[in-house]
């Protein structure tokens, strides 16, 4: 978006002369003082004008978005659609933010309209046609625009790619929340698990999706096609969320590991040299990696709903499978022991331990700081962390498991296990050294944690994590 400047004032034509300054009147006794002028209200910055063909660009995509939500759109409703369409797509980044504006402004609920909706209701709460009345007068006519526009063939990807468009502005941009609000549960909607189809890609999937599954990997980067093939081998599985409508663009994707015993390291799981195990080995079911492919459904529950099928499909091709578990990383871990070191933080930092926890932490975070520095550097270097002496390593692993046991359910928690543990999941075991990758010794100092889907115990481990308890095991609780 361009920036807005204001106009430069025009430069004087020669320097003022300097006044000899009057004397002030003296004021009558028991009269007060006039006021001062009030400051000259500035003027709202221009913004900068669009090039002359975006502009015609703009007005002829309003004009028709308006004409979609006609009587005469309904009728003719996808032609106009797929239009807007190829206007939204010819949109430089400027008009596309106008266009956002309008949206936010211009296509609002009627704020009147609201009030004597919502006033007729208060008076006659029994008439159901006055609560149907607010409902339809209340939905903000952009909604509408959007189902409509869905329609038209291409159109949920081109709702899809107008979110990310959206998202990208946001932070900079809080006005567009509500039109953020508007498309995130419509996209709710559209892409809920009854919709989605899952499918296994293997080795055989059309080349196209292959490069994709490469391109988005988001945990564990794919290096090339030989270290796809690897992943996608007899002992490793990967299954990925399509929509009727995406037929060809996956939506998210898991991969799979399956092998004797819970796995305490990345490293052999990713390993492309590696050699596949006998399916006779087959015993546990490791969730490795699970990346979204499309920035504009961020947001949009899918993962959840994908591990528990991926889970229930897995139990029963392979009958002898008996456990299903992550290996997890703690990207926020290092950051919260950063924030935990700074004297402005740490209130924030220790908040939701309880006062014998915390006091437990300060101990193991002073412990930790004098093996390894004040700022925590070798905590990032695999030397640094081989050289720990025995009682700092525990208390390394001391604060990660307080993190994830006690910080987990509130705000700020880290995402990756609120996202495993309201999903059911329950706290199962802390590995050190178990990514010595510079992302993962950077965000966790290279531990990683695995969480058990308890297939029978979902529930009732997602009800407690809801109430604001995490379900753990007993080694989990030793460390503390």
């Amino acid at each position: 978006m361009a920036l807005e400047t204001p106009s430069s004032p025009a430069a004087p034509e020669a320097a003022p002369r300097t006044a000899r300054p009057r004397a002030t009147p003296a004021r009558p006794a028991g009269t007060s003082a006039p006021k001062a002028a009030a400051p000259a209200r500035k003027k709202p910055l221009a913004k900068a004008s669009l090039p002359p063909a975006q502009d015609r660009l703009l007005r002829a995509l309003l004009a028709d978005c308006r004409r979609l939500l006609s009587e005469r759109g309904e009728a003719n409703g996808p032609g106009i659609a797929q239009q807007v369409i190829q206007q939204l797509d010819a949109l430089n980044d400027e008009a596309r933010s106008r266009f956002f504006d309008h949206l936010a402004r211009d296509f609002s609920p009627d704020p009147k309209k609201v009030l004597a909706c919502a006033l007729a209701y208060v008076q006659s709460p029994a008439n159901t046609e006055h609560l149907i009345a607010l409902t339809e007068c209340a939905e903000p006519p952009r909604q509408e625009l959007f189902r409509r526009i869905n329609r038209a063939p291409g159109g949920t990807a081109a709702i899809v790619r107008l979110r990310r468009a959206l998202l990208e502005r946001l932070p900079k941009r809080p006005a567009l929340a509500a039109v953020e609000h508007d498309l995130l549960h419509l996209l709710s909607s559209w892409f809920n698990p009854g919709f989605l189809q899952m499918r296994k890609v293997d080795w055989n999937s059309p080349a196209q999706l292959l490069e994709q599954i490469i391109r988005h990997e988001a945990v564990h980067e794919i290096d090339g096609w030989d270290d796809l093939r690897r992943r996608l081998q007899p002992d490793r599985r990967l299954f990925a969320f399509f929509h009727p409508q995406l037929p060809d663009e996956p939506l998210i994707f898991v991969e799979v590991a399956l092998v004797p015993e819970i796995a305490p390291a990345i490293a052999p799981l990713i390993d492309k040299k590696s050699q596949p195990l006998p399916p006779e080995q087959f015993k546990v079911a490791v969730f490795y990696s699970i990346s979204n492919c499309q920035p504009g459904l961020r947001g949009v529950s899918m993962g959840n709903f994908l591990i528990k099928r991926v889970a229930q499909q897995l139990k029963q091709e392979l009958p002898q499978l008996k456990t299903f578990c992550t290996l997890s990383p703690i990207p926020g871990f290092m950051a919260w022991l950063h924030k935990a070191r700074d004297p402005a933080a740490v209130g924030s930092a220790w908040s939701g331990l309880p006062q014998a926890a915390t006091e437990r932490a300060v101990h193991a975070l002073a412990l930790l700081r004098e093996a390894s520095g004040d700022d925590l550097a070798p905590l990032s270097q695999p030397a640094g962390l081989a050289a720990l002496p025995a009682d700092a390593r525990s208390a390394l692993s001391r604060l990660a498991a307080m993190y994830l046991l006690y910080r987990s359910p509130g705000p700020g928690g880290d995402p990756v296990a609120r996202f495993h543990l309201d999903n059911g999941a329950r706290l199962e075991r802390l590995n050190t050294q178990a990514n010595l990758s510079p992302k993962g010794l950077k965000q966790s100092a290279g531990l990683m944690v695995n969480y058990l889907y308890d297939l029978a115990r979902i529930e009732s481990c997602h009800h407690r994590f809801v109430q604001g308890h995490v379900v753990h095991a007993r080694a989990i609780s030793a460390l503390i």
